[in-house]
């Protein structure tokens, strides 16, 4: 089965750099620049990809 990646950004997102996440295929994350689309594409376990959420709403920069 072949899925369709549907593509968003963060609703924190502005005019700044930012990335853009295809979460919808539930083997995979993927994970690409919004500046730079073409450059490649990351892939994560879902799992993976929810640990790294989560620790992203405890980290403070």
């Amino acid at each position: 089965m072949v899925v369709s990646l549907k593509w968003r950004t963060s609703s924190y997102t502005g005019t700044e750099n930012c990335v853009e996440v295809a979460d919808n295929d539930p083997s995979k994350v993927m994970v690409r620049d919004s500046k730079d689309r073409d450059a490649g594409i990351l892939a994560f376990p879902p799992s993976s990809w929810a640990s790294f959420v989560e620790l992203s709403k405890t980290v403070r920069v």
